[in-house]
């Protein structure tokens, strides 16, 4: 029988009080690729950054569990300690604070292990050049003065980094240029295994084309009114969410 990693029960939430979820159900087990589709203002990044404990969501009814805990109490950094990660859509600059300072003290905190700095260095400087990163960007602040892109695949690179068991993707492939979605999609190929899982919003299916996608959800209004597979997305494509309705 597969492993629970999320597992979410009647999800009800929102956000300034309207609601935004709707009664959504979903499960994602150990080892799998899910993909949530549908078009904007359906409830995605709500979803995601619930999973994650964003305060400015609130839930009205339902739970989500993790590896059979539930959340709901949790603060955002109890559930990373967990082994969440959520990638953001549009990552925030943070002046003062190296990406390398910043990725040492994350994992140091998740793992509660003490930092070997030099087995660390280098391990991040193989993962950026898996990233086609430039090393100086470890010393740089975190995302200031970076580009769309670079953002982007700095996200990648905290993911590979800190390597939760949960990797939340919010349209982390948004704005790239065909370039940069291989090199992103590579970098969650490599990280992906059958220790952890991959939960991915996107509109831009080339992220998909290299990763072996498990489960297809539909999300529109509030609730996933649709479950499949990889084909499911081929369907989306040609035909769009209107058909579904």
């Amino acid at each position: 029988m597969a492993e629970k990693f999320l597992e979410i029960r009647g999800l009800h939430a929102a956000i300034d009080g309207k609601e935004i979820l709707k009664g959504l159900d979903l499960q994602v087990n150990k080892g799998e690729i899910h993909v949530i589709l549908g078009p904007n203002g359906s409830g995605k990044s709500t979803l995601m950054n619930l999973i994650m404990g964003h305060p400015k969501y609130e839930i009205i009814a339902g739970s989500i569990a993790f590896e059979g805990e539930d959340l709901t109490t949790l603060k955002t950094y109890e559930r990373a300690r967990r082994g969440l990660f959520l990638s953001f859509q549009n990552p925030e600059e943070i002046p003062g604070i190296t990406v390398e300072n910043l990725l040492r003290t994350a994992k140091k905190s998740i793992d509660g292990e003490n930092i070997k700095i030099m087995a660390f260095k280098k391990s991040l400087e193989k993962t950026m050049a898996t990233l086609k990163m430039d090393e100086s960007y470890a010393s740089r602040y975190m995302n200031v003065g970076f580009s769309g892109g670079e953002k982007k695949r700095n996200e990648i690179l905290q993911m590979m980094m800190i390597n939760p068991k949960l990797a939340m993707l919010d349209e982390t492939d948004s704005g790239l240029d065909v370039d940069a979605v291989q090199i992103v999609s590579a970098g969650v190929k490599h990280f992906h295994t059958k220790e952890n899982s991959c939960l991915i919003i996107t509109h831009n299916t080339k992220i998909l084309e290299h990763l072996k996608v498990d489960h297809v959800h539909i999300l529109m209004d509030g609730k996933i009114i649709k479950h499949g597979d990889a084909t499911l997305i081929d369907e989306i494509s040609e035909n769009g969410f209107l058909h579904l309705k």
